[in-house]
């Protein structure tokens, strides 16, 4: 498990000084005293960017074409699925004994996640589901690229101008 962030205040003599006490304890826990360690910005995930996006999904949605209404019945659906195909996923393969068996895996798998897209080739059952873009899970530069590739996928399942679901007045 990764540890939290650490705050630290640049003092511009090259140094710098842990915030509070709670911090400096929790930095006595994690570091080893003259040891050696390479410090990397962490940047917070907007608020405004994350209720903005959830906004526009439903925006989105609520825009779908009828006939889209079974593949996407709810917004989470359409976000889940449009994070599966653009690559936002992780990937199960289970390779049966038979096409039939394969079948009947698929089908056992199915109702395990509603999100999932599970698919049959021969004897093979893919199994994807969509990756968290939770905080903990998705830090901000992979947060910022889903979410416009997510609202790419919407615009172009819609067949508007990319853009357009993340300009529109949502909520």
């Amino acid at each position: 498990m990764a540890a939290a962030p650490i705050p630290l205040r640049y003092e511009g003599d090259g140094e710098f000084r842990v915030m509070s006490n709670y911090w400096m304890a929790h930095a006595d826990r994690e570091f080893v005293v003259g040891e050696t360690y390479k410090m990397v910005e962490h940047h917070e995930r907007s608020t405004n960017s994350h209720n903005h996006y959830f906004a526009a999904i439903k925006n989105g949605f609520d825009s779908l074409p009828e006939q889209l209404s079974e593949t996407y019945p709810t917004p989470e659906h359409l976000r889940k699925k449009a994070l599966i195909w653009k690559g936002y996923r992780d990937e199960r393969t289970i390779v049966a004994a038979s096409a039939a068996e394969a079948q009947r895996i698929a089908a056992f798998v199915k109702p395990m996640d509603d999100f999932a897209v599970v698919t049959v080739s021969a004897a093979v059952v893919r199994v994807w589901t969509a990756k968290s873009q939770s905080m903990k899970a998705m830090g901000n530069r992979d947060f910022q690229q889903s979410k416009s590739d997510v609202l790419e996928f919407i615009d172009d399942l819609l067949g508007v101008e990319r853009g357009v679901t993340a300009r529109s007045e949502a909520a």
